[in-house]
């Protein structure tokens, strides 16, 4: 398993605050704040909800929604938890984990039943003194993926656990970092150390793997120097969506562009207008969050498959293609891959935007034996089907 270097953030009345006990804002743009964090090389995001009442409560949530149609990089969701479904509104609001308090006896109490209705891999524990990790070690083995560690760092090695230290220190020296790292259970770093040297991530990951650790870094099958590029040193890229294989836009790549676009996961461009670099998003906020790079069999060109934040054309548009020239009736009629992509798309939307009243978020609210027992009545139907044409 990778390591990871996860930012911490805390929410209070829809504000980025400094801390627990510093209610300093830090930011009143929690979502572009949290973009920023992503594109510069976090690999995961710790999300305190510090609200002190309902409304407030309600109120963060739509933050942490906000952020997370904005990112694509997994979130922990922790703070203001007293029952299942505060739970399960985190994970509605994009968050692929939750931490529960172990200071807490009514959440400990939750433990067992959530990780059984989400999964053990979606369940994190927050401890503030290893006497809280070794008291409760059998349900954190049992029934949790990893505990966040609220303190300065960590020197015991865990058997069989994963732990996320929190480590408050404006001191970017790296090797406060390999010296965490050099403990096997330790699986990810958090806290000021990582916000207050973002910049330096990119740089930290390398040196990290140079020294042995297992980092979220990505080195390409090809250089730029395997490719072919024009006599005016640019590839082009046609650029697709990842989830709907719509063409988005077609763009242009120089050397700088190219590494920068492996080394971050973020499609990175060089303007032939501008003649200048171009991270796209910088300015809109549209980024596009790299899933896939392939070259055609000429290696003279890119395809780029992301996630598409926003529109991808500077009109407004989701597409650059929209201009249409012609287009044969029934297109997509009778492909049956488009219509379980639609099919599955709505599901999708249903767990990403919940509706009152819909069957499939009842399915999701029941968990995963209910969701299986409803997969195997459709998929009688569909043997049945096919026995009577």
């Amino acid at each position: 398993m990778k390591r990871k270097l996860v930012p911490c953030i805390y929410i209070k009345n829809k504000n980025l605050i400094a801390g627990f006990k510093d209610k300093t804002v830090v930011s009143d743009d929690p979502m572009g704040y949290c973009v920023s964090l992503a594109v510069r090389g976090a690999d995961m995001l710790l999300i305190f909800d510090l609200s002190s009442n309902d409304a407030e409560h309600e109120a963060n949530l739509n933050v942490i929604r906000d952020i997370s149609r904005n990112i694509d990089i997994p979130m922990i969701g922790a703070g203001n938890i007293k029952r299942t479904e505060d739970v399960k509104k985190l994970k509605y609001a994009g968050c692929a984990h939750v931490a529960l308090n172990l200071l807490k006896q009514s959440n400990i109490d939750l433990i067992e039943e959530v990780s059984k209705r989400f999964s053990k891999d979606t369940i994190f524990v927050c401890a503030d003194v290893e006497a809280q990790i070794l008291d409760n070690a059998a349900l954190i083995r049992e029934y949790c993926t990893g505990v966040i560690f609220l303190n300065d760092g960590i020197d015991t090695v865990y058997k069989d656990m994963e732990i996320y230290p929190v480590v408050n220190s404006d001191n970017g020296n790296v090797e406060i970092l390999n010296k965490l790292f050099s403990n096997p259970c330790v699986r990810g770093v958090s806290g000021s150390i990582i916000v207050k040297n973002i910049e330096d991530l990119q740089k930290y990951k390398i040196t990290l793997k140079n020294n042995g650790f297992d980092m979220e870094v990505y080195t390409p099958a090809l250089s730029f120097d395997d490719l072919k590029p024009g006599p005016d040193g640019l590839i082009p890229v046609v650029v697709q969506e990842y989830d709907t294989d719509r063409v988005l836009m077609v763009a242009y790549m120089d050397r700088e562009a190219y590494e920068k676009t492996a080394a971050t996961l973020v499609m990175n461009y060089y303007s032939r207008s501008r003649k200048a670099p171009w991270l796209k998003g910088e300015t809109s906020g549209h980024y596009q969050y790299v899933k896939e790079l392939s070259a055609d069999c000429d290696k003279d060109t890119v395809l780029a498959r992301v996630k598409q934040i926003g529109a991808a054309c500077h009109t407004g548009a989701h597409s650059c293609f929209f201009n249409e020239i012609l287009k044969k009736d029934e297109i997509d009629a009778h492909n049956p891959m488009k219509v379980f992509e639609e099919v599955f798309s709505v599901i999708k939307d249903r767990k990403e935007n919940p509706k009152e009243g819909s069957y499939t978020n009842y399915l999701f609210d029941k968990g995963m034996d209910k969701i299986l027992k409803k997969v195997g009545e459709e998929a009688t139907e569909i043997v049945i089907a096919a026995k009577n044409p």
